[in-house]
């Protein structure tokens, strides 16, 4: 067969796929993927996708943001919370097979997901509203998005928080590069290279959640937020507090990183990941091991992009963030190892992708800050 046929018959099937997966994504009004509700003068968004962990797809971000714009200028709406459905999850992450079916053929869908979700990223990060995400279960990728650029983000022992974006040839966008170089020390550089998942207590220890209470407590919590009057943000801070200062469970428990915090700050201090990999290999202590073993599976291009946003997200505010992640998105979308990640990872689940350069090394300085350059007049605007 020939090499026309075959590359036609590729890109016949992803298209093929792709529109099943658009019919899906834009089934919402028969299964409604995202639930949104006044009571009393709270609005209330719930996720409602609970047997894909409340995955983030196009229809859903199209339904949040207007809605979202809307109560945020209305005056009958004093406060905003946001919370997944199902108990697992508050949400996993964007729906990132369609994204990678689309890329494939060209199709919209890859440029405007991440435009359409980085702009209510955005929204979040403006609200004027008190904006509280109970991120009661998995928050990873897109659910991060949703909720750490909201003023309050509540976690619960349920908690499981990550950025796991180099493992499939991304980096830890919807505004990673915004939170992660402001969290204490190089934890946010450790957390964005790794992808080291946090549990529970330690998500607001390590200042991702603003506060942490027991699963169980969360439903008199959001009745207790619903039935303030004219909340102000300090009003609302004082429940919250209260909540949190009734959930002792954990508290004795260190932070899980915590004999690690001085370790992370040396060894993750360096001009280049390159550097931080000879300061893992180097130091030779259990920890560094594991961190070195880690990032060797990770995509060198990734690792590379990833240091390079948070270094310049670090000085950077959360719409200019935002601007220069749109542009990474796209260079991930004209790469190959995006593709390659999610096929390891999430599709055939041999968690062995073959990345392209293979090593560092074979990542020029060029073609990192190439990935970086505007794309004129595609670029995001708000």
């Amino acid at each position: 067969m020939s090499l026309t046929v075959l590359t036609s018959t590729y890109r016949l099937r992803s298209l093929c796929r792709l529109r099943r997966i658009q019919g899906h994504m834009m089934s919402s009004h028969v299964e409604q993927e995202v639930v949104m509700e006044k009571v009393g003068k709270a609005g209330v968004i719930t996720l409602n996708r609970p047997k894909v962990l409340n995955a983030l797809n196009l229809s859903m971000i199209r339904q949040i943001y207007p809605q979202l714009k809307k109560w945020d200028k209305d005056n009958e709406t004093d406060i905003v919370i946001i919370k997944g459905a199902g108990g697992k999850a508050f949400c996993a992450g964007g729906d990132i097979r369609a994204v990678t079916e689309a890329g494939k053929v060209g199709d919209s869908l890859a440029q405007d997901f991440f435009r359409e979700e980085y702009i209510l990223n955005n929204l979040i990060g403006g609200c004027s509203k008190p904006y509280i995400a109970l991120i009661d279960g998995i928050t990873m990728g897109g659910g991060v998005g949703l909720s750490v650029h909201g003023r309050f983000r509540v976690a619960t022992e349920k908690t499981l928080f990550a950025m796991p974006e180099t493992a499939i040839g991304l980096f830890p966008d919807v505004g990673g590069g915004y939170f992660l170089p402001r969290l204490r020390g190089k934890l946010g550089l450790f957390l964005a290279l790794t992808g080291f998942r946090l549990k529970g207590r330690d998500v607001q220890r390590a200042g991702v959640a603003t506060h942490f209470v027991e699963s169980k407590k969360i439903p008199d919590l959001e009745k207790e937020l619903v039935d303030l009057k004219s909340p102000s943000a300090d009003d609302v801070s004082r429940v919250l507090d209260s909540f949190q200062n009734k959930s002792s469970l954990d508290s004795d428990k260190p932070f899980i990183l915590d004999k690690h915090v001085s370790d992370i700050d040396r060894l993750f201090s360096s001009g280049s990941v390159e550097g931080i990999m000879q300061n893992l290999k180097a130091d030779g202590s259990e920890f560094a091991k594991k961190q070195a073993e880690t990032l060797s599976k990770m995509s060198p291009t990734s690792l590379k992009i990833t240091y390079k946003q948070l270094q310049a997200g670090a000085s950077l505010s959360l719409p200019d963030v935002l601007v220069m992640e749109y542009r990474l998105s796209q260079a991930c979308m004209r790469g190959c190892d995006f593709y390659e990640g999610v096929r390891a990872v999430l599709v055939d689940k041999d968690q062995s992708p073959k990345w392209n350069p293979s090593t560092l090394e074979g990542v020029s300085d060029q073609s990192v800050e190439q990935c970086f350059s505007s794309l004129g007049g595609k670029d995001l605007t708000f």
